[in-house]
């Protein structure tokens, strides 16, 4: 079966499985009927009223002393607890409360013994402190702890302490004439220092408003040599501020008119940059587009050039090949020719020769005058002394065929006049 207590209470538990007892302050314990006990001892603060009458003091006055103790069972310490439970299980707080008031109206009662009334009556922490200590040290053995002690009342019925009053009053009343007599004698020395220095301070016044009053006078002229010094040169550095003034105001005016022309210049410079670009938009941009439009047409008719050339130059490839083929048909066949020309060569020698040459002097003739044929158009300049138009060019043609017979015996060596001239020899 579980129990349970307050953090005002402490259980102890005895019996089987129990040795030594299980002490418990504030909690709960479980306990086995019939073979276990559970006994409880109060933890609360227990005011005691601790009165000792008519005990005598050291010098044998007898008075009368109430205090007042807080004391508890120690919950928290275990040994404290444990020897609390031995003197107090089963007993009630009343009891308990009984037993301490009791051990501490002992220790009040020795303690006043060694002190006299005056020591009690004016030193009540000092009594207190004793008290305490001394009972605490012996409480504790029994498990209790003295929370706090204080002296509560001080009283004799011999008029002990009021004849103590009396005479305290009577040195109060004494050192208070003493004190007032002493205090109008002062006052009244004070008051012949006070006007004897009132006198002097006065005299020292007059002096010292005096020398003020020099120096002021002294100052004043200094001060005023000062002033007129400073305004003759506040009226120069006036008129010196003013020349200055203008002066920067020239220079302002100077620059507002640096600053008016520039912004002129830069007008003029945006009137021109203005019209540039209104003539580069009119006429630039117009004229740009054209040659663009030129370039891309002379681009069109270039790449219609290029196909033309590129189909041309197929066309003349294959037409290439065709007389190719021809030619070499036709070679062969001038070939067989010229094998039986080379065979009447044996026999006819230069004769052959030449009249092979003269057969291809016409073909000669067309190859020279071809380019002449290929030109649509023909400017002629005559300087008056020499022909001009077709037979010109007939002319410088036919110049040109007789220069042949020179070169072709240059080329091979054969001269055809003196070969016609040895025809003619051989025919007669």
């Amino acid at each position: 079966m579980f129990y349970t207590c307050g953090p005002n209470e402490a259980m102890v538990v005895s019996g089987f499985g129990r040795s030594p007892p299980l002490m418990i302050a504030g909690g709960r314990v479980f306990v086995i009927p019939c073979i276990q006990q559970i006994q409880r001892i109060t933890l609360n603060t227990l005011t005691l009223n601790v009165k000792s009458d008519k005990v005598y003091t050291r010098h044998g006055v007898p008075i009368s002393v109430t205090g007042i103790a807080q004391v508890k069972i120690q919950g928290q310490n275990k040994d404290m607890l444990a020897t609390a439970c031995q003197m107090f299980m089963g007993k009630s707080e009343a009891e308990i409360a009984t037993i301490a008031l009791e051990t501490l109206e002992g220790h009040q009662r020795a303690i006043i013994a060694h002190l006299t009334v005056e020591e009690i009556y004016q030193d009540r922490k000092k009594f207190s402190e004793q008290v305490f200590k001394v009972a605490s040290s012996d409480l504790v053995n029994m498990g209790i702890g003295v929370v706090s002690y204080t002296l509560k009342d001080v009283h004799d019925d011999q008029d002990y302490l009021h004849s103590l009053g009396k005479a305290r009053t009577a040195q109060v009343q004494k050192d208070a004439r003493i004190g007032e007599a002493q205090y109008k004698r002062d006052a009244v020395i004070r008051e012949a220092h006070a006007m004897q220095e009132k006198v002097s301070a006065q005299y020292k016044n007059e002096i010292e408003m005096a020398k003020a009053q020099r120096d002021f006078e002294l100052k004043k002229a200094v001060y005023d040599m000062e002033v007129n010094t400073k305004k003759a040169e506040s009226e120069m550095a006036y008129q010196l501020q003013v020349a200055k003034t203008k002066q920067r105001i020239e220079e302002e005016k100077m620059q507002i008119q640096v600053v008016e022309r520039s912004q002129q210049i830069m007008l003029q410079e945006q009137e021109i940059t203005r019209k540039e670009k209104e003539l580069e938009a009119k006429v630039k941009k117009p004229a740009d587009a054209e040659r663009y439009r030129l370039e891309k047409l002379a681009e069109a008719q270039r790449l219609q050039m290029i196909m033309e050339a590129e189909a041309e130059a197929e066309s003349i490839r294959m037409r290439g090949e065709a007389e190719a083929f021809a030619v070499e048909a036709k070679g062969r066949a001038e070939a067989e020719q010229m094998v039986k020309k080379a065979e009447a060569f044996k026999q006819y020698e230069e004769g052959a020769m030449v009249d092979m040459l003269l057969e291809k002097l016409p073909l000669m003739a067309e190859e020279i005058s071809r380019p002449l044929c290929m030109a649509q158009k023909i400017t002629m300049i005559s300087s008056g002394g020499s022909e001009v138009g077709a037979s010109k060019l007939a002319g410088e043609i036919l110049d040109i065929m007789t220069r042949l017979p020179a070169a072709v015996e240059q080329l091979t060596g054969v001269s055809i006049s003196q070969v016609v001239a040895k025809a003619k020899a051989r025919a007669h």
